[in-house]
């Protein structure tokens, strides 16, 4: 089957990690996707210029960087993507972010089994039965099983992670747009899944190999708890309303300019 598949990666604050991320795809990995896009978000150190120089360098895939002309964080450098990608013709688009936590080779299983085909929403999942975690403390591990069971049983979905670093979208699940009004901070990710749970779109979790070394980690556990437990209750008692949110206005005008664009070569 000819599948047009974008590889989507995030990019902030990462220079010591984007170009590990870059060398990921190579011989055996690289022929099973059409184009890497990175989204460079404005990072006040060496990032774009590192995966730059580390995109130029790839052999057999096409490779564009671009810049966001301001800072959208995480969710307006998704919605920077998801609309290169539907505008692109793509059939499926994979979110790899930057920072090197995830490998894009846990991905491969799912996709030689064809997992990607039977949803519209194929999530990596740090706490997933087979997920290997390294640097992480037993307590933010307890901490996050406990957290992910409780939401399950909100949701009536069984979770097994509120958003990690690697997932597989459709882009026909994308199409209309939805997540336009999604706010673009870190709970990007917990809307996107309270979405496709509500809609009852299909939505598998798989496990991934996680680790944490040199990342610079934008989160704050606690804050981001308690915010995310806000959206659950919201969830809760109003999904349709929390849903039905009209797109604020210059909620479009998520712009980029491409810094390299190099089709693939041999």
């Amino acid at each position: 089957m000819n599948e047009r598949i974008l590889v989507f990666i995030p990019a902030y604050r990462c220079a010591g990690q984007i170009g590990r991320v870059l060398a990921q795809f190579g011989p055996g990995i690289r022929e099973r996707f059409s184009e890497i896009l990175v989204v460079e978000n404005r990072s006040p150190d060496d990032t774009l210029a590192v995966a730059v120089a580390a995109a130029g360098a790839l052999d057999g895939i096409a490779v564009t960087v671009v810049q966001n002309t301001d800072n959208y964080n995480l969710g307006g450098s998704h919605k920077v993507a998801f609309a290169y990608a539907l505008e692109h013709g793509f059939d499926y688009l994979v979110v790899l972010h930057g920072d090197d936590q995830g490998a894009i080779a846990d991905l491969l299983p799912q996709l030689d089994r064809g997992a990607h085909r039977a949803c519209d929403a194929l999530l990596g999942a740090r706490f997933a039965p087979g997920a290997t975690l390294s640097g992480y403390s037993w307590f933010r591990t307890f901490g996050n099983r406990v957290f992910n069971l409780m939401i399950s049983l909100v949701t009536w979905h069984r979770v097994h992670d509120m958003g990690s670093g690697l997932n597989m979208y459709k882009t026909a699940f994308l199409a209309n747009r939805f997540y336009l009004h999604f706010p673009n901070n870190l709970t990007f990710n917990v809307y996107m899944l309270y979405y496709s749970i509500w809609k009852r779109s299909p939505t598998v979790f798989f496990p991934l190999t996680w680790r944490e070394d040199d990342q610079v980690s934008n989160a704050r556990i606690f804050r981001q708890a308690w915010i995310i437990l806000g959206l659950t209750w919201r969830y809760l008692t109003g999904a349709r309303a929390l849903f039905a949110q009209t797109t604020p206005a210059g909620a479009l005008a998520y712009t980029s300019s491409v810094v390299l664009q190099r089709p693939a070569r041999s």
